[in-house]
Parts: structure tokens; sequence; C-alpha cells
């Protein structure tokens, strides 16, 4: 592997995400630690942590970028019959611990996490500090679906998600989208794009692109933290009856 520069832990200052690695694609940066203020810095700039145990804390920018725009979400007809079928509820911060934990939960096909317990104890603080944000969806009281994710200025960057029951995660994300596209947000970063995403409406942009919606649109404010309350076109999208 390439030589990478390893961060001052009294510096919350990371490299250009230009000078990030072809390959690995994206990897920036080593070391640092996962406080909300070097958390913070981070993600305004287009980086993430992204790491397993016993390896260091990494840090990635990838080239290209995956991410979604929420006025170009795709709901299949399918799913949409789907919802119209079954009550599903919908809500927001109400069990972030739980939705970073079923997101972190491994099985047999997949026995390791990225999620580590250095991460769940860095974005539930970050929760608390009412920037990182869940989305949950039940199914008959109980949790079928959800993701999480941060959000600074009008830019939601997304972390994880999971699926206990018939596209959970896909309603989650309706539901996120329905609520940015509320609060004026502009884009969600999905980091590295797959299928699952693409076939939701997600694209790859260029870093140099995905750089310049950052500046204009990922500046955190002080008046934005706090928990989110679904609103009731939120709610209403996940009924599939909107049209």
């Amino acid at each position: 592997m390439p030589s990478i520069p390893w961060l001052d832990e009294r510096s919350l200052q990371f490299p250009d995400i230009d000078n990030a690695l072809d390959d690995p694609n994206g990897l920036l940066a080593v070391g640092g630690d996962l406080s909300p203020e070097r958390l913070l810095t981070a993600y305004q700039h287009g980086i993430f942590p992204w790491y397993e145990d016993p390896q260091p804390l990494l840090w990635w920018s990838p080239q290209p970028r995956a991410v979604l725009f929420p006025e170009k979400l795709h709901c299949s007809r399918s799913l949409r019959k789907q919802m119209r079928r079954a009550s599903y509820r919908v809500s927001a911060d109400g069990c972030f611990a739980r939705v970073l934990d079923e997101c972190a939960a491994t099985s047999p096909k997949r026995p390791g996490t990225w999620i580590t317990q250095d991460m769940r104890r860095a974005y539930n603080r970050m929760h608390e500090l009412g920037w990182a944000h869940s989305i949950e969806v039940h199914l008959d009281d109980e949790l079928v679906g959800g993701l999480y994710g941060l959000a600074l200025g009008q830019v939601f960057f997304g972390e994880s998600m999971f699926s206990r029951g018939p596209s959970g995660s896909k309603i989650a994300l309706i539901a996120l989208c329905a609520e940015l596209l509320s609060r004026n947000f502009k884009v969600i970063d999905c980091q590295v794009g797959n299928d699952y995403l693409y076939s939701m409406g997600a694209e790859l942009i260029p870093r140099a692109q995905f750089k310049t919606l950052l500046e204009h649109y990922a500046q955190p404010h002080e008046d934005q933290r706090g928990h989110w309350t679904l609103g009731d076109e939120s709610k209403q999208k996940v009924s599939g009856n909107d049209g």
C-alpha cells in the first residue's frame, strides 16, 4: 500500500481530498480520533471513517462519489403497492441507538462489521449533540427497517441502513427523502454506490462536483442541532397514496 499520512492528534486538519489514493479507492489518512469536532470537520470536507477491528482508524473520500438527490428518488410501482397494502409507521430519532445496533449486527453471511464499538459510541454521541439522526420503520409495532446519518447544513451524510422485514430500508429511505425535501436539503451522500442504491435513484458524480456541493451546502449551523420529528408529508409519502 502506498504511504498515506497519519493525522496529528493535536490538529483537526485533514489532507485535501484530491490527495486520496486511487487504490484502495479513496483512502486518505490514518489515525486521529472520533471526537465530535473531528467528525464534523471530516464530513464537512467529504471525508468519512471506515475501518474494522483490529485496523487503525482509516479515513476515506472515494472517486467518484455516490449521491442521491432527494427529488430524484425512485419508488417502484411494486413498492408503492406494498406500502398501500401494509400499515407502516415511520418516525425519526425515536430509537437511534437501536437503529445503530441493528445496522452493526452480524450474521453468518456478514460475520464482521465496520460499525465498531468505538464507532457506536461516537455516533451515539453525535446523536446526543443533535447532529446525527435516525429514521425508523415499524410494522405491527415491530421495528423492520431504519437508517442513520449526519445532517450538516443542507447535506445528509448517510452512514448505514438495515432491513428486518419486507423493504424496510427502502421505506426508511423514502421517508428520509420526503423529510429532507421539506427541510430544503440538497443531497444525500451515499459514499460508495451499489445496485441497491442505484435502484433507488442514486448516481455517481465526480469528486470535484461533490466538493463543490459541500462548499455550497455543508456548512453546519448551531441552530440546526436537535432531534427530528417527521412532518405529515413525510408520513404520507410512506402510505403509497401520494401519487
